[in-house]
């Protein structure tokens, strides 16, 4: 088996990229000590103050503290870089840290530029190709190393702040959004279960002490950057409330009351006329009230400014700070809040107590952070240093996961996994060959290895022929495209590693076409057509690509989507092409075809409008032509699932129902007049109620081989119809598993119908219809009924 073949090759990689990430590792770290008040003999102890007191609450310290404050103290505190206050103790603090997939230095308080100190951080596979996994377990174990190194890092006196600025877990609705890389996907389902993991993970399980502080971004309905003349800072999102409960706001909602963020950041879009960072309804009644934020709220940068610049919602800037701050802001990304929050109370557009409840609520999770407990070295994190960045199990987690989110999307023939040995030379061709900014993508920071394909491909080959092909991935012209032609005519086999780069999807950067750039396309078919056998087509991109070209090419024999994989994606690859690791990722958005470049991105609408031609987004809404549809994945072997019923519980009568139900709903709305159908509201049926309506389903699955390979399981669930703004399916769960060959498994998938079987009306409200559900694995249905 190629496998076997393989294994002393990669057994020497590893150990040479163990020793020289040994290498490069600090050999001493920062002696700056990291800042901290309080502690048994400091003054402020010593003074008596009550928010040295680690007895009380943190919202009481915090609220003792800036008691204390002068006003101008507390102005000064709104901003993402707080100065500290000397008379009091209190340090200096840098709130903008971020840390999307690994520690990044995108912020303003982590730093790897100390001499003898940290240089590096484990940089894990941009977010959207670790979704690809549909492993919950796996998203939780990157969020928490990404904690252990943050900790880390700041323990050794390079990091001025805990407070870190991720998760995204906006909805990646238009293919051409340049951040959609920077999500866990197009489905809210998806999306809430990562947010929750992710979130678990970088805050740690300490009950009394966050390891560090979560972020969620960007509420809500934050999906544009720049297209066709239309900037983010400007845009005023139409969303509908269907699409805002259904689809924008469920991953933060639950990254809040099931992932106990300790933070909520509001975005630049302006949905319905209204900024979310001015948005009392959301910030405050919603995200603060209806889900129990036990943080505070940041502004995304300068948010708070363009109310008043660019979208000239505010008519100056102490209106801005003050329409923020009463609506449920707590902290400016930016110095723009701390310049004016003083003449906006001196206006009387802004009361002290505003300011007072803001900066209590920032307090407390530094209280939470041991920010005023003392040296953080002596606390349950303390023991964390240099040792624990860049560790072995880290490095191995980003090789884990860069593996288990690759997407096998063609295998013609089964051409893959090839034998090593059946490789005598082997061409690498493309722009992403040998690129390692390709690798880890956008927030991103000095990674402690970086595993580029070529350097993977000459693990497995001897000789390998390399040509980028291209000066970048929007840079190829006729003359590479010979130059590839040549190359890939003298080789065994040809491996191509286009796609995308920042280049063309960023942070304020969309994509006006879904296919390759820069002649990518044409030096593929040249390549294609000159090589000996079929070539293997390698896409490193955040968004999706069509590729219908290649996948219809016969002499295109394979087609592997990679994303940006991080520090070890290069082995990542390589492992599968050989067969080191069966593939078993899925893709997490739907790939559309370039046709869809004709819907404009600011239109909002989820669901489709067959009346005009619009064609909805997302598999849950979208009528037209796929590349590839959301959840497809091929792997090398061959895995089937059956939908068990594990429960007699397949139909709920109308009185099961109403012991758990205060009214019912049986009034038809407009909407349903077609359908004649009745409803049970969930907020009726209550918290109490919705858990009595549980039941488990199990599905089972088998590996046939033949080879040993984790596989994800796929629950969705269907309508009888779709009137009414019903989705034609919806991912109600998923789960993972490694099976040997010839092993089954019983996966049990735990169904709530408040949550599962419900679906949104018009009017945002939710409701359970009567009649039939259809639970779905494949082609496998399960009915389950609701009397009325």
């Amino acid at each position: 088996m190629a496998a076997m073949a393989s294994s002393s090759a990669l057994t020497l990689l590893v150990l040479t990229l163990t020793a020289a990430a040994a290498a490069a590792a600090p050999a001493t770290a920062s002696s700056t000590p990291p800042p901290f008040s309080c502690g048994p003999s400091s003054a402020e102890s010593s003074e008596g103050y009550a928010f040295c007191d680690a007895a009380l609450s943190p919202a009481a310290r915090a609220a003792d503290l800036v008691s204390r404050l002068t006003p101008a103290e507390k102005a000064a505190q709104l901003g993402d870089q707080a100065p500290g206050v000397p008379r009091l103790g209190v340090p200096a603090y840098k709130w903008w840290n971020e840390a999307l997939h690994g520690l990044a230095t995108s912020g303003r308080g982590l730093h790897f530029d100390a001499p003898a100190g940290v240089r590096a951080a484990t940089s894990f596979p941009q977010v959207l190709l670790a979704a690809a996994a549909f492993d919950d377990d796996l998203w939780f174990r990157i969020g928490q190393a990404i904690g252990r190194e943050a900790r880390a890092l700041f323990n050794v006196g390079q990091a001025e702040g805990l407070t870190i600025w991720s998760p995204n877990v906006n909805i990646f609705r238009d293919p051409r959004w340049g951040r959609g890389q920077e999500t866990p996907g197009e489905d809210p389902a998806v999306a809430s279960r990562y947010a929750v993991a992710f979130v678990r993970g970088l805050q740690g399980n300490n009950t009394s002490l966050l390891q560090t502080s979560a972020c969620c971004k960007h509420a809500t309905a934050y999906d544009l950057e720049d297209w066709d003349g239309v900037a983010r800072y400007s845009f005023v999102a139409r969303v509908t409330a269907q699409d805002l409960e259904d689809t924008f706001n469920p991953p933060f909602r639950s990254c809040v009351v099931d992932g106990k963020a300790s933070c909520v950041m509001c975005a630049y879009t302006a949905v319905n006329g209204v900024p979310s960072c001015a948005n009392a309804d959301l910030l405050t009644a919603t995200v603060r009230g209806g889900w129990g934020l036990d943080g505070y709220v940041a502004a995304d940068c300068d948010a708070v400014a363009i109310m008043r610049d660019a979208q000239r919602y505010a008519p100056s800037p102490e209106d801005a700070v003050a329409v923020s701050l009463k609506a449920g802001l707590d902290i400016d990304c930016g110095s723009y809040v701390q310049q004016h929050a003083t003449a906006a109370i001196q206006e009387g557009k802004l009361a002290e107590q505003d300011v007072d409840r803001a900066l209590t609520n920032l307090f407390a999770v530094r209280m939470r952070l041991g920010h005023f407990d003392g040296d953080p070295r002596a606390n349950v994190y303390g023991a964390l240093g240099a040792a624990d960045i860049c560790a072995p199990e880290h490095r191995s987690l980003a090789l884990e996961a860069a593996q288990d989110g690759i997407v096998l999307l063609k295998n013609d023939g089964g051409m893959l996994p090839l034998d090593r040995t059946a490789v005598a030379s082997a061409a690498a061709i493309g722009p992403n060959a040998d690129d390692g900014a390709a690798l880890i993508a956008n927030y991103f920071g000095p990674p402690c290895e970086s595993v580029t394909p070529l350097k993977g491909l000459r693990s497995y080959v001897g000789d390998v022929r390399f040509l980028a092909g291209c000066t970048n991935s929007a840079a190829c012209d006729v003359a590479a495209t010979d130059q590839a032609v040549a190359v890939a005519g003298s080789a065994d086999y040809v491996f191509l590693f286009m796609g995308l780069s920042q280049r063309q999807e960023s942070e304020g950067k969309d994509r006006t076409s879904l296919l390759l750039p820069g002649m990518q396309q044409r030096l593929v078919a040249a390549v294609a057509g000159a090589a000996k056998r079929p070539v293997i087509l390698v896409l490193l991109s955040g968004g999706p690509v069509d590729v219908s070209f290649a996948q219809s090419d016969p002499k295109v024999g394979a087609i592997l989507w990679a994303g940006y994989p991080g520090q070890a994606g290069g082995l990542a690859i390589a492992r599968v092409l050989f067969g080191d690791h069966n593939p078993g990722g899925r893709l997490p958005v739907t790939w559309y075809p370039e046709e869809f470049t004709k819907v404009p991105m600011t239109d909002m609408r989820m669901r489709a409008d067959p009346a005009t031609g619009y064609p909805g987004r997302s598999y849950r809404f979208y009528q037209g032509d796929t590349v590839y549809k959301f959840g497809y994945g091929l792997s090398y072997s061959t895995f089937s699932r059956r939908l068990m019923s594990s429960t007699n519980k397949t139909t709920f009568s109308s009185t099961t129902v109403l012991d758990a139900l205060s009214s019912r709903e049986t009034t038809l709305t407009e909407e349903e007049e077609g359908s004649a159908s009745s409803y049970y509201h969930v907020d009726d049926i209550g918290t109490d109620g919705c858990e009595q309506l549980k039941f488990p389903a199990t599905v089972e699955v088998k590996n046939h081989g033949p080879m040993d390979g984790k596989h994800s399981a796929l629950m969705f669930l269907r309508w009888p119809n779709t009137e009414g703004g019903r989705p034609a399916r919806q991912l109600i769960g998923f789960r993972s598993r490694h099976l040997k060959v010839g092993e089954t498994a019983s996966l049990r998938f735990d169904i709530s119908p408040c949550e599962h079987f419900s679906r949104v009306r018009e009017d945002g409200r939710k409701v359970i219809d009567t009649g039939s559900h259809f639970l779905m694995v494949d082609d496998h249905e399960m009915e389950i009924k609701f009397e009325a």
